[in-house]
């Protein structure tokens, strides 16, 4: 294997030769699953109008984000594990990790905004219609991509100008701001503490933001009289939760946790929960909690297969 003095090697998940094969065909399944969900909720929410709502239109912007994000890091790990390291490149290293940092937090600064549209719903059902609508969610979705983008472009910028002179072996299976850190030759202190303050901002206050919401949300569904209705309203917001906890743990516990506790192998699983298992869950958690989008999907599969029966 030929490398350069540009070039970084990427280690597989594991160094047992044996299980090679078997961790690989495990998350390509994974990484299937993950691209056949998200590829189904767009379509199930493009081509039913019923389904072209605010909300609904967040839920898209938020399964391309989770396409995008798991494609991100998903092949390269892929190709560890197939032929055990993997040489990248110093550009192609920074630029996964803008584009991992980019569609993660454009995916943190979503769920708040799906919090915030929740909120409006169930607290000011009757000024809904003129607090969301289309427009306003396209330029919502615009500010959240572009505040991540100029995040990740900050962190990839430092982390580009690190010198690492001594050490190609990169101990991860895809490029990440902490293990390049770890191996990096230059002084890393601004580095952590650009993680633990602009960092800190842009991943907890869309989560303070979105816990907030749902104390206000919570609040007005228990003054709601109807045990319908109060079930109903709990049953728009449950899938939702599920995601944003599922998603704000692994990434806070990732890249927030002290130093005298982590170590590489629970930095790998923690990597993993946030980079392709949670991308894998999201749709199926909307898809099996929201009675839309199963009507939708039921009302759409048979229409297709009686188009098909005709030739």
């Amino acid at each position: 294997m030929n490398i350069t003095s540009k070039d970084l090697l990427l280690y597989s998940l594991s160094d047992a030769p044996s299980l090679r094969l078997p961790l690989f065909t495990f998350f390509l399944v994974i990484y299937l699953i993950t691209l056949f969900g998200n590829v189904l909720m767009l379509s199930v929410i493009a081509l039913n109008p019923r389904l072209h709502s605010p909300m609904y239109q967040l839920l898209c912007s938020f399964s391309l984000m989770d396409f995008s994000f798991s494609s991100t890091t998903v092949p390269s790990m892929l190709a560890t594990m197939l032929y055990q390291e993997t040489t990248i490149s110093f550009p192609s290293c920074i630029a996964q990790v803008f584009f991992f940092h980019a569609f993660g937090n454009s995916e943190n600064l979503l769920l708040s905004v799906m919090a915030y549209d929740r909120y409006v719903a169930i607290c000011h059902p009757l000024r809904y219609s003129a607090m969301m609508d289309g427009n306003k969610c396209v330029t919502l979705c615009g500010v959240c991509c572009t505040c991540a983008s100029l995040h990740a472009l900050l962190h990839a910028m430092v982390t580009s100008s690190l010198d690492f002179h001594h050490q190609v072996h990169i101990p991860h299976f895809f490029c990440d701001i902490p293990p390049l850190l770890e191996i990096s030759s230059s002084d890393t202190t601004f580095n952590q503490l650009l993680i633990y303050t602009e960092g800190s901002l842009v991943a907890l206050v869309p989560s303070s933001l979105t816990i907030f919401s749902y104390v206000r949300i919570t609040i007005a569904i228990l003054r709601i009289h109807s045990s319908m209705g109060r079930q109903k309203a709990f049953s728009t917001c449950a899938s939702h939760l599920m995601v944003f906890f599922l998603f704000t743990a692994s990434a806070i516990s990732m890249y927030f946790k002290p130093s005298s506790v982590s170590s590489p192998h629970k930095g790998k699983f923690v990597t993993l929960m946030y980079s392709a298992l949670t991308p894998m869950c999201n749709p199926y958690i909307y898809c099996l909690r929201n009675s839309d989008v199963k009507t939708a999907l039921k009302k759409w599969l048979p229409s297709k297969k009686m188009k098909e029966s005709k030739f």
